[in-house]
């Protein structure tokens, strides 16, 4: 397996990804959905709001993690 795809940079790499498409989806006015297929923002705005919130925590998430890891409170 190649040295990316190891903790802690794979972190990074879901990270960005994830935030990346938060970022494409709000200017878009759709997400997808797992399971459901594309929600709209103009035909239901809480469930889209919902969904974009979600990737972008996640993708923070991630990146915050990558940091943790590579940075640690140890350093």
């Amino acid at each position: 397996m190649p040295g990316f795809l190891r903790p802690p940079y794979i972190f990074s790499i879901v990270g960005i990804i994830s935030f990346s498409a938060a970022v494409v989806w709000t200017w878009t006015g759709r997400v997808w959905v797992r399971f459901d297929g594309w929600v709209y923002r103009a035909k239901e705005p809480n469930w889209f709001w919902f969904e974009v919130a979600m990737y972008y925590l996640g993708g923070a998430f991630f990146v915050g993690l990558y940091f943790y890891k590579v940075y640690g409170l140890s350093h």
